[in-house]
């Protein structure tokens, strides 16, 4: 019991310690793909962030009486159920973003980080530690996924939230923002090679952010010692 992590460490290493997008570096593939603008993004992350979260807690809730050797396959089907469900949800309420994400819905099914979440945390812990954890997770790889979409939208098209109507209705045309009025594009941005070139800068800040912070205890050292000399 004393094994078990606090909340407060659940939370640090989802959105930021263990990272999925930065640290683990899992689930690059509709990472890359899907984060051509913030709204797409967004939207994939947090359905992917809904599927963790449920999927941990089911998977917790059903781990003492799930063999040993079945396990993986049991996981899997679990994962898959509450990924429909999710699909199926978003054919029926927000369908124009369903049809701008497509196979990349499903795929959260074969999504590395579902799968090593349930079996790294959840198979191994209490249900709502399992559910904090998986949400966590996936809101960490949300934000990455909303920094970067938002980066390669902005240097690549000059807007920012274009798309929202596919999520509010025709109403919300008129919230996307012109960052940059009469901008021509910078394609690189939206093409593939853009989307490694925003993760590894975006990689880069974080330890620069880590390296920064680990190396300012040591600024106060040497003045100690000059002094007892």
């Amino acid at each position: 019991m004393s094994n078990q992590p606090s909340y407060k460490e659940i939370i640090r290493n989802g959105l930021w310690n263990q990272n999925t997008g930065l640290v683990q570096l899992l689930g690059l593939c509709p990472l890359l793909a899907v984060s051509t603008t913030a709204v797409n993004g967004i939207s994939l992350g947090l359905a992917t962030a809904i599927v963790m979260s449920m999927s941990n807690g089911a998977v917790s809730a059903v781990r003492n009486v799930v063999p040993n050797e079945i396990r993986i396959p049991v996981f899997i089907l679990i994962i898959a159920v509450l990924v429909t469900v999710v699909q199926m949800g978003m054919n029926a309420f927000v369908h124009p973003l369903y049809l701008v994400l497509g196979i990349f819905i499903p795929l959260i099914v074969t999504n590395c980080i579902v799968l090593a979440r349930t079996e790294a945390f959840a198979s191994k812990n209490r249900v709502l530690p399992s559910m904090v954890d998986g949400l966590m997770m996936g809101v960490g790889l949300t934000l990455v996924l909303a920094v970067l979409g938002g980066a390669r939208e902005i240097i690549g098209k000059g807007t920012l939230f274009s798309g929202l109507d596919m999520v509010f209705g025709e109403a919300a045309k008129h919230m996307v923002l012109h960052v940059i009025p009469d901008y021509h594009g910078f394609l690189l941005a939206i093409l593939p090679p853009g989307a490694f070139i925003g993760l590894g800068l975006l990689i880069a800040g974080k330890n620069y952010l880590e390296q920064r912070a680990t190396a300012k205890p040591e600024t106060h050292q040497p003045d100690i010692q000059v002094a007892t000399a």
